[in-house]
């Protein structure tokens, strides 16, 4: 009978694959990398199966890695919260928090209000991830992650909190340059600063929705193509163009008098906002609290969600 692997045998796993490095997984544990390589085939050997490819320029997970990996993350999680169930609470939470939010949202909104929760929960350390990509939320091992936008279907759980209304911005200096569009028609002799998530691709133009929750895009020229909110918003402000945008987050450009909106009859659709993250049987207390805490900062900035968004991921 093989032998149940030990919890630092579990670690050092997840460190590689985390770190998807034998060398870089025994820096941060602060041991010899043969220690690492022998932990890993140990386990390997205790569970009948590969976990790793191994290239002499990378390390991967295989599939049964990968789902060896969420098993791992989920034991060792509720291993964190079966230490601190029985102390008394005021030594507050532990353990580590994965979480990935847009790059606008952590740099303006989050960012800013951590020292208050690191000073309410000075035991947690978190990671912070901050793109415009969408993360892979198993694969990277993040606990939950808080996405703008329509969903895909996916394994994840998803946590409605509302939506972000969205208006049309330009720049002073561009408007005194092109003119204000006072109709649709109008967008035919102005620029609009297109966005898409995948360079290559290319955005469906100006975006609008009508009473009856119908969208429509109108196509436009424009000669930039950015994949993130700060060369979006960038643009915008050099007057290269019209951005579609949460107006939450940018009120301060608006009030600033950097920045107009137009169109404010023709926005587009609100855009949802969810909290996602893995199926487990019981979710940790530390992400309960972090979410929670997510959702009350968020909340000022939304609006409620219309039934045609509130779509389970």
């Amino acid at each position: 009978m093989n032998a149940i692997p030990s919890l630092d045998t579990l670690q050092v796993f997840v460190k590689v694959a985390e770190l998807s490095s034998f060398t870089q997984a025994a820096l941060s544990l602060g041991v010899p990398k043969a220690s690492v390589s022998t932990a890993v085939q140990r386990l390997e050997a205790a569970l009948g199966t590969r976990l790793f490819h191994r290239t002499t320029r990378r390390v991967q997970l295989t599939q049964d890695g990968q789902a060896c990996l969420e098993r791992c993350l989920d034991l060792l999680s509720e291993l964190t919260d079966m230490q601190t169930m029985f102390q008394p609470s005021a030594s507050g939470l532990n353990g580590r928090l994965r979480v990935d939010i847009p790059l606008r949202l952590a740099r303006d909104l989050v960012t800013p209000a951590l020292p208050a929760f690191f000073q309410a929960h000075p035991g947690l350390e978190l990671e912070l991830s901050s793109t415009d990509r969408r993360v892979d939320v198993v694969r990277e091992g993040f606990d939950c992650v808080l996405r703008v936008g329509p969903l895909n279907d996916s394994s994840l759980v998803a946590r409605p909190l509302g939506a972000l209304e969205m208006v049309n911005l330009a720049s002073v200096g561009y408007l005194q340059q092109h003119g204000e569009p006072r109709t649709l028609d109008d967008l035919a002799r102005h620029q609009l600063i297109h966005y898409t998530p995948l360079l290559g691709q290319r955005s469906s133009g100006f975006e609008w929705q009508d009473g009856q929750g119908v969208q429509h895009f109108v196509p436009m020229a424009g000669g930039l193509t950015v994949n993130n909110s700060e060369a979006y918003m960038g643009a915008c402000l050099a007057g290269l163009g019209i951005v579609q945008v949460p107006r939450r987050g940018n009120d301060g450009e608006v009030h600033g008098g950097r920045l107009r909106e137009v169109l404010p009859d023709y926005r587009a659709a609100p855009m949802p906002v969810h909290l996602l993250y893995p199926h487990r049987r019981q979710l940790p207390r530390r992400v309960q609290v972090f979410m929670q805490w997510l959702a009350d900062l968020m909340a000022p900035r939304l609006i409620p969600l219309s039934s045609r968004d509130a779509v389970a991921n």
